[in-house]
């Protein structure tokens, strides 16, 4: 965001809910099933649990990208500033790690597991868990951002 310019009330009520949503999927849903199915059966209900936050993902980060590109604009036109902010900057880091860390490498799952691909389902386990924490951080800094 730029200096002076303002986030509207549905920009930080949509991040800072993005951020709690991460971290409670990061830090209670996902290892929940683990300490009580078996690890098949928490394996498929983790899958779903992330199915579902990399569309929420989608959405919500799209939905703000568009917002923060309104207000650079709007930035730029009044100010003379540079019509990218760096919220542009973390939205399209979220939305990378998204892309990259749900859906490029979701796929790659199942014949891992089965010991087929140049990867072992660790090495693509170990990716994917990456990318979401690097989302949640930028998620976490943009609403850092946004709250101040």
């Amino acid at each position: 965001m730029q200096p002076g310019a303002s986030p509207d009330r549905p920009q930080r009520l949509l991040t800072v809910l993005w951020a709690g949503a991460l971290l409670c999927i990061g830090l209670v849903a996902t290892p929940a099933p683990f300490a009580t199915l078996a690890t098949a059966d928490a394996g498929r209900v983790v899958s779903r649990i992330l199915a579902q936050e990399a569309w929420l993902s989608l959405v919500l980060g799209v939905t703000l990208l568009l917002l923060a590109r309104r207000q650079a604009r709007q930035a730029a036109q009044a100010q003379g500033a540079s019509a990218f902010s760096t919220d542009m900057l973390l939205l399209l880091g979220t939305l990378f790690c998204t892309v990259a860390g749900y859906f490029a490498i979701q796929p790659l799952m199942p014949a891992a597991r089965a010991g087929q691909g140049p990867f072992s389902f660790g090495q693509l386990h170990l990716a994917s868990a990456s990318f979401f924490v690097l989302k949640a951080l930028l998620v976490m800094a943009l609403a850092w951002r946004v709250s101040a």
